[in-house]
């Protein structure tokens, strides 16, 4: 058998004859159709194509063994009715561990009631003076020297003496307490930036007052002022635990709550679920995802109720964890889909341009049916009419 033989043969194994140019009809619908067909299977492979770079998340759930050291609270809280001098933030954990007037890490920015900013943030930190002021009768050996107005209330705290009038204490003028006690309800209050605490569970705060213990019972000084004084709405701008990563959506972000009475204490419970992202690079997250439930109430001080207003978060840690692990997906799949639908939007569109094409040509047939009937019956009658004239003109001429 020749080559050529060969190649005749496998001619017969073409699965798609091909007909000559001149029996092909091309016709304004079917290219109408082309069009059509080719945006739907550009538009359809982009968004198979972006499917195939979007890789897929799939989820574990086990016992948490992996205790950190420390978990960390991210928070921006914008507090629109009590000024930065009033409020201060306090943590504590079950552990017995307590943060006091957290300063570190965490920012005041003074915003008037419109929400604008009075002046650059500060960072909060630990004075350096080594000024050694007066206790006025308070001091101690342990405590001899007082170095602000505040620490003239504590050291008249630790004697349980009442406290003086504040135009009275140097440190107080010094520090334009008077002042500032008059701007208490005219200026808003941003508090930001982040907490490291003992990852167990445990609470923190955003309250109006100094804070200390006494008796290892937390409490908050808020003299010369009533706990009625104080409007604890509030806007939550981020809270979150752990590393923000992209992506990554909290709860709360952007709540604002109203507080319509006075000494209204809000309390959020927090069900934080460690919480770990592997990327498809390798790179290895951990962070934590929660759950929110929030209460409120308006304390009734003088009636001996429980608490006092602000802004209560207690959180406790979930033993499980979440694992969630980035896969890319495969190529051939994509491959396959892409020639599935070129090959299934070319079939569709061989139907709809064949029920097209035949459609109009049973149209057209119907058509010219019409007018060819409608053009005999036209002549009929002009046969007729001739007929009937030559009819009467025989019967003239006869006499």
């Amino acid at each position: 058998m020749s080559s050529n033989d060969i190649f005749v043969r496998l001619r017969y194994l073409d699965a798609y004859p091909k007909t000559l140019e001149d029996f092909r009809i091309k016709t304004y619908g079917g290219a109408a159709v082309t069009i059509v067909s080719w945006c739907v299977i550009a538009l359809l492979v982009f968004f198979e194509i972006q499917d195939y770079w979007t890789p897929t998340m799939s989820e574990e759930l086990f016992v948490d063994t992996s205790r950190g050291p420390k978990l960390r609270i991210n928070l921006d809280f914008i507090i629109p009715a009590i000024s930065c001098d009033f409020l201060v933030l306090d943590a504590m954990d079950s552990s017995g561990e307590q943060h006091l007037q957290i300063e570190h890490n965490i920012y005041k920015r003074r915003l008037d009631l419109d929400g604008k900013p009075i002046k650059e943030p500060q960072k909060e930190g630990i004075s350096t003076s080594k000024k050694c002021g007066s206790c006025y009768g308070a001091e101690t050996a342990e405590y001899p020297c007082c170095d602000s107005c505040e620490a003239v209330k504590e050291a008249y705290r630790r004697k349980r003496w009442a406290f003086l009038h504040i135009d009275t204490i140097t440190q107080c003028q010094s520090e334009h307490y008077s002042e500032r006690l008059r701007n208490a309800f005219s200026e808003a209050c941003q508090i930001y930036g982040y907490v490291e605490v003992n990852r167990v569970g445990g609470s923190f705060h955003i309250a109006p007052g100094k804070s200390f213990s006494v008796n290892h019972v937390h409490v908050h000084d808020v003299q010369p002022l009533s706990s009625t004084n104080f409007n604890t709405s509030h806007r939550i701008r981020h809270l979150s635990f752990g590393k923000n990563i992209p992506g990554k959506t909290n709860p709360i972000d952007g709540t604002d709550v109203i507080a319509h009475e006075g000494a209204t204490m809000f309390q959020y419970y927090v069900k934080i679920v460690p919480t770990t992202y592997v990327r498809k690079d390798g790179a290895v997250w951990q962070t934590n995802q929660f759950s929110v439930t929030r209460h409120q109430k308006v304390v009734a001080i003088s009636s001996g109720d429980y608490g006092m207003p602000g802004i209560f978060f207690n959180y406790e840690l979930a033993p499980m964890m979440v694992k969630y692990t980035e896969r890319e997906k495969s190529l051939g799949h994509c491959a396959t889909n892409i020639c599935a639908i070129i090959g299934g939007i070319f079939t569709v569109a061989g139907i709809v341009d064949s029920l097209l094409y035949h459609s109009v040509k049973v149209i057209q047939k119907k058509i010219e049916l019409a007018t060819s009937t409608h053009s005999g019956k036209h002549d009929i009658f002009l046969l007729q009419t001739q007929l009937v004239d030559e009819e009467s003109t025989i019967a003239g001429t006869v006499p």
